[in-house]
């Protein structure tokens, strides 16, 4: 299966009810974005648990990164609510599930080899938030090599450059909502850029977004 597996070319998801498709687990659906692979694949989708639904015990050979979207997502080692960032690397296993329902932003099999630190962040504290040279509120998540993970806060009527220059650029809107030219990305839309792409964005509303950067693989 590929699925925007072109990554010199731009990509935009703008989600709709009928794109959803289900897991081989009872209650988790699955909202592809890019995809290369068939069930074990290097890939990045927003996953939806209904209220008690789990995954098997399962291993990441090549790491997992999520966002919390809404609800809360959980595992044996944790309780993991909206805005929490978790990086669980090369090796690592757990049991997933959600007792109240939950989506969550993930990307499978796309961790270095030598990435192997465990990151679980809050993104909805405040005391993490910067301001940034651009006008704009910034939140560090994580950098590893070239890759950078961030938050965004966009004020209302403001512009953000969203810059693939190093290695491609992928961005999700959490809350709000930004113009891309005349395509308009609410809540849970998501924008790829390839290498050496820039683009300006331009916010409607107050706007959070979820941001990486300098990580597109050249071809797969």
């Amino acid at each position: 299966m590929r699925i925007n597996a072109d990554f010199s070319k731009p990509a935009v998801i703008i989600p709709r009810d009928d794109d959803w498709v289900c897991s081989p687990e009872s209650g988790v659906d699955r909202l592809m974005l890019d995809r290369v692979g068939k069930e074990v694949a290097r890939a990045t989708s927003i996953v939806r648990y209904a209220p008690g639904s789990s995954f098997p015990r399962h291993v990441h050979p090549k790491g997992e990164e999520f966002l919390v979207l809404d609800g809360v997502f959980s595992d044996e080692y944790g309780d993991y609510p909206t805005g929490t960032y978790v990086r669980n690397p090369p090796g690592s296993s757990h049991s997933p599930c959600s007792e109240t329902g939950c989506r969550i932003l993930v990307k499978l099999r796309q961790f270095e080899p030598t990435d192997l630190i465990k990151v679980v962040i809050d993104t909805t504290d405040s005391a993490l938030w910067q301001e940034s040279a651009d006008s704009t509120r910034r939140q560090a998540l994580y950098a590893f090599g070239s890759e950078r993970v961030e938050m965004r806060k966009i004020a209302a009527g403001k512009e953000f450059v969203l810059d693939g220059e190093a290695g491609g650029a992928e961005l999700l809107v959490v809350v709000g909502s930004l113009w891309s030219g005349p395509t308009r990305l609410r809540e849970e839309c998501w924008l790829r850029l390839p290498k050496g792409d820039t683009q300006t964005l331009f916010a409607e509303r107050d706007t959070t977004a979820w941001i990486k950067t300098g990580h597109l693989p050249p071809d797969l």
